[in-house]
């Protein structure tokens, strides 16, 4: 029999902006999901790790991140 010990995922997210919109809102709407992304694993209490956020140079984000797969324990994943 296996058993899961521990589990993380490594996630390469690319929070993107709308075409065909003014890039003001563009930029403030990518800001918007980036941020309503990080507060629904905080309320969820998924537990994770940003390895790197990057901006790029219209407006999107390109986040690493290292977070829990589903109930699992992430064991030392997440320490270094």
């Amino acid at each position: 029999m296996k058993r899961i010990l521990s589990a993380c995922l490594n996630q390469t997210i690319l929070f993107s902006c709308k075409e065909n919109v003014p890039q003001e809102w563009a930029v403030r709407s990518v800001q918007e999901e980036y941020a309503a992304y990080l507060r629904q694993l905080d309320e969820r209490k998924i537990r994770y790790r940003i390895v790197e956020e990057t901006a790029q140079a219209d407006g999107s984000i390109l986040l690493k991140i290292k977070r829990q797969n589903n109930q699992y324990d992430v064991g030392t994943y997440l320490d270094d």
